[in-house]
């Protein structure tokens, strides 16, 4: 097959930790590699943000990576893409004319938006993933949700016109069906994760983290430095916990962190519940060092606000650590509640610091909870797996059927 991947703000060669570089990047850049892996040609198309990009790279052999020109070629707030998004849809159109593929399959609304136009004109076969719902995020966000008026009815929009929605979890499915969307065309295949990556690694190995301890425990937090990470209820936590110290993992680079707002709204909430010395910031870890540095730890927590789908926690239950997380979104799904970690209500520390107490005192259980984390990631989470799925709705596409949904990684 002929795959169209269209990402237009989450580049897979992005750098990742920036407020609008994450989960969606990784999962755009792995599926694109499992794809070209099972003998597919693979296109994805993305803003060229940079004016020294050429417009096409390849990423590896059967991906290619093609910079389209739509607006300036700079870094653009993905809230703020609006007014490009006529000249992103021109350009694929042209290109697709050239060379028409068999699938396009867009993430993010966004993307959604400027495939339209040439998918529907040359007949071809579209799906979506939208990694996050407008109404979902204004439902939590509020006044601070800086989205364009023109999102929602967007994705409304969306959900009839293409062909096929990929879910990325039962409770965005939930969400989905709420908006209107037909659930005979709705798949579920959710992120993944490189279990050969990820795994579980020895101490002492972290250039990051020591050893050696102040005879206290230590957990980590692993995320992007943004409000609805739940960063600030992890630190606030720590008023519960005395014997506790934490990590966290994530943001600008090390020695970029004293010029970081939000690094500076955390240590202001560490301040104020007096944890301060036991918060310790690293800043940005590069991926392949994640499993040396939970090596170092007791155990992970998570606690998003809310979540779409969340790479982190399979991160974590890939590297055989348990994690205390919240009961949002796709961490119902990845996380078996009192088997691979414990989940508790958002934006309520003091039940998550009874979860994590109730870790800490029973080494036994963590490392229970740590080796069916990682089984369940070895079954249902690793890239490989999610490629084959993804693969069967393409196919299933082409046939021109809804009758064989896939659904896979969901609770229940």
């Amino acid at each position: 097959m002929r795959i169209a991947l269209v990402s237009e703000h989450a580049s897979p060669l992005a750098v990742l930790g920036g407020e609008d570089a994450g989960g969606q990047n990784v999962h755009v850049d792995a599926l694109a590699r499992g794809l070209a892996a099972r003998g597919h040609d693979v296109v994805v198309h993305t803003r060229r943000d940079n004016p020294d990009l050429p417009e096409f790279v390849e990423l590896t052999k059967g991906v290619t990576v093609h910079h389209v020109d739509a607006g300036p070629a700079k870094p653009v707030p993905k809230d703020e893409f609006g007014p490009f998004l006529p000249q992103f849809a021109a350009e694929l159109t042209k290109q697709w004319e050239k060379q028409r593929p068999d699938i396009v399959h867009a993430h993010f609304w966004m993307s959604g938006v400027v495939s339209l136009q040439g998918a529907e004109q040359f007949e071809i076969p579209s799906a979506i993933t939208f990694h996050a719902l407008g109404v979902v995020k204004k439902r939590h966000q509020a006044d601070a949700d800086t989205s364009p008026d023109t999102r929602i009815p967007a994705e409304r929009q969306l959900l009839r016109r293409m062909t096929r929605v990929i879910a990325t979890c039962s409770d965005e499915v939930r969400e989905l069906l709420e908006l209107g969307g037909d659930e005979s065309r709705i798949d579920v295949v959710p992120c993944g994760v490189d279990s050969t990556a990820f795994q579980p690694a020895k101490k002492g190995e972290s250039d990051v983290l020591p050893s050696e301890r102040q005879e206290r425990h230590r957990i980590i937090s692993l995320s992007r430095l943004v409000p609805r990470k739940g960063v600030g209820e992890v630190i606030e936590m720590l008023k519960y916990l005395d014997d506790v110290e934490l990590t966290v993992a994530g943001g600008p680079s090390a020695d970029q962190l004293d010029d970081d707002k939000e690094v500076r709204r955390l240590r202001e909430v560490a301040d104020k519940h007096g944890v301060a010395d036991r918060v310790t910031f690293v800043g940005a870890v590069d991926r392949e060092h994640i499993p040396e540095l939970l090596a170092e730890t007791d155990l992970a927590v998570v606690l998003p606000w809310y979540e779409p789908f969340g790479i982190v926690p399979l991160e974590v239950m890939a590297c055989g650590k348990p994690l205390v997380g919240s009961a949002v979104g796709g961490l119902l799904d990845s996380v078996t509640d009192g088997e691979t970690g414990l989940l508790v209500p958002p934006r309520k520390p003091q039940k998550a610091a009874a979860a994590v107490r109730m870790l800490l005192d029973d080494p036994e259980l963590r490392a229970k909870m740590g080796r069916a984390a990682r089984r369940k990631v070895e079954q249902l989470y690793d890239w490989k797996r999610v490629c084959e799925a993804t693969e069967a709705v393409y196919e299933d596409m082409l046939a021109g059927s809804s009758q064989q949904k896939v659904s896979v990684g969901t609770a229940g």
